[in-house]
């Protein structure tokens, strides 16, 4: 990923393993929700100021990879950039790592992204507000 990278830290829950001590695969779409939300409140505006905008952003598309496992306790790096943007979608990618102190560098356990729709509150299609849409775009990756 280009930068701008925003990089949220989280630490894995029992409850987000399963039987085997993983972290299960379901999982990651939420560490991406939460990649995506700490970018749109830190540098855009929250999903909450969106709504009272009149507008939701539902995920219309998306798409991990795993590359190696989480477990229990670990520190992940969620790493959420702007991948593609238009007036009504928006692709966030991501990438998580596992911070490991014993490891040289972090290790990737896992990449992708979502695309979601700019959606009034009847359902329709509507372009994103101007305000939001130039800062989106201030972040799109350039690489």
């Amino acid at each position: 990923m280009a930068h701008p990278i925003h990089i949220t830290e989280i630490r894995v829950r029992y409850g987000d393993t399963d039987a085997a001590g993983v972290v299960y695969n379901a999982n990651y779409l939420r560490y991406f929700e939460i990649g995506r939300s700490e970018l749109m409140r830190e540098w855009v505006c929250s999903y909450k100021e969106i709504e009272t905008l009149g507008f939701i952003l539902p995920v219309t598309e998306c798409f991990s990879r795993f590359k190696a496992p989480a477990f229990y306790d670990d520190l992940l790096s969620i790493e959420t950039s702007i991948d593609k943007l238009t007036k009504l979608t928006c692709r966030f990618q991501y990438s998580i790592r596992r911070m490991d102190s014993q490891l040289e560098r972090p290790k990737l356990v896992a990449k992708g992204h979502t695309v979601h729709a700019s959606v009034n509150n009847d359902g329709k299609l509507t372009a994103l507000p101007d305000q939001i849409l130039s800062k989106l775009n201030g972040l799109l990756k350039t690489g």
